[in-house]
Parts: structure tokens; C-alpha cells; sequence
């Protein structure tokens, strides 16, 4: 696991579109343990800038015009497995997110992303976890689902109706809220916005709920919630 307290995070991005790498460049610069080391316009370049720069984390452009962000992460993680890499990408279709968790990716990222959900993700994949943009989340978690219900009825991992309960038994009727709203896909900023809450303390609850319900990260803590009934997927 990644001690940030220790050393800085030290991050390649690697995109053809500069005016977008400078964007991302400056708001990475403003945290004060992110180094962004190196810089590329194509994922050929992956290798080489790992070698140089020994990065924790890569910020990978999934569409490039010679070799693109999945055939590069693939590559990359073959020769070096303890680097992480976080796929940008315009696309929030769950295809495009299962392809690239396959190829080894730590996380995958829209580009209309926020500057706190960039740093989030940032400090998450480095730190050892997933992370999936929250729009993006809703729509996996669906195919998931579609995808399970069409095993046998019967069998130990196909979605039945289930009885929508909240789960008061382990988290408190706020964290529930919380929990709910991140099955919907929303944002911490939105979930803040929605429950009149600050950001931090929906970071908190979501911490909380993550340590109580024993995984890693967001999208497993929605699964769960789904699999137990915990959670109405709308």
C-alpha cells in the first residue's frame, strides 16, 4: 500500500491532446505530494517513460492514434506489474470499462470529470484500490446485473427479487443514504449537494461504509449492496 505521508505520488500522463494534458498537469501540481514526472502523446511511449520515471500512477488517454490506451496498459502491466494506471476516457458505456479492466487497469476515468474526482482517483489507485467514475458505475452495475439474471434461476449468483431492506443491522440510516445514492452513480459533490451535507463528511461516510461492509472500494460496496438488497437500482 502506498504511504503518502512518506514520499510523493509520482504520475506520467499520457495523451495526444496537449491543451488537456496541461489541464490535467495543473491541477495534479497543486496537490503537494503529486509529481507529475513526464509527460506523452502515445501509448508506444509507456514503456519508455516507466523505465525513465518509475511512476506510481499513469493517466492513460484510452483513444490514441497509434497504440491506444487498452493495448498500452496491457503492455505496460505485463512488464511492469506494480504500476497503476487510471484510464481517461470519453466514453461511460460498461463495454469500454470491462475491456479495460481486463487489459489491468487500476481505474477508469471520464474526462468530464471534476478536479476533486481526478485527485480522488489519483490517491485511490495509487494507494492499491479501484476506482470507476461514478456515471459510469450506474451502467455497470446494470449489466451486471442483466448479465447474472440470465443464469439459471437457481444458481448461487443469479439476481432474484429480492425484498428491498435497508441495512440497519451495519450502517447507520444516513450512511444508508449515502449508499443509495452511490448506486445511483452520484458523485461525493453531488451526494453532498443532495443530503445538505459537505463533501468531506460524505467522504467520511463513505469510508465508513467501505470499512463496515469489509471491501475495497466503491463499486464492490455497490455490488454487495445489490446482491443483499440493501439498495434500489433505478
Amino acid at each position: 500500500m502506498f504511504d503518502t505521508n512518506e514520499r510523493k505520488i509520482k504520475i506520467v500522463i499520457i495523451d495526444d491532446h496537449q491543451l488537456f494534458r496541461e489541464g490535467v498537469k495543473r491541477i495534479l501540481d497543486l496537490e503537494d505530494n503529486f509529481e507529475v514526472v513526464a509527460e506523452g502523446d502515445d501509448g508506444s511511449k509507456g514503456i519508455s517513460l516507466v523505465e525513465q520515471h518509475k511512476p506510481d500512477v499513469i493517466l492513460m488517454d484510452i483513444n490514441m492514434p497509434k497504440v491506444n490506451g487498452v493495448e498500452a496498459t496491457r503492455e505496460l502491466i505485463e512488464t511492469y506489474p506494480w504500476v497503476k494506471v487510471l484510464i481517461l476516457s470519453i466514453h461511460d458505456d460498461e463495454s469500454y470499462v470491462t475491456h479495460v479492466l481486463k487489459s489491468g487497469a487500476s481505474g477508469y476515468l471520464l474526462k468530464e470529470m471534476d478536479a476533486d474526482s481526478l485527485i480522488e482517483a489519483v490517491r485511490v489507485v495509487a494507494d492499491g484500490g479501484a476506482y470507476i467514475h461514478p456515471k459510469v458505475t450506474h451502467n455497470l452495475i446494470n449489466e451486471f446485473r442483466r448479465l447474472a439474471s440470465e443464469k439459471a434461476p437457481d444458481t448461487e449468483i443469479g439476481f432474484r427479487e429480492v425484498e428491498y431492506v435497508r441495512p440497519l443491522h451495519l450502517l447507520t440510516r444516513r450512511e444508508c443514504e449515502v449508499l443509495q445514492l452511490m448506486t445511483d452513480g452520484k458523485s461525493n459533490r453531488s451526494i453532498g449537494e443532495i443530503l445538505f451535507i459537505s463533501e468531506k463528511t460524505v467522504k467520511n461516510h463513505v469510508s465508513n461504509i467501505l470499512q463496515k461492509m469489509n471491501v475495497n472500494d466503491r463499486t464492490q460496496a455497490v455490488v454487495e449492496a445489490i446482491k443483499n438488497g440493501w439498495v434500489i437500482v433505478r
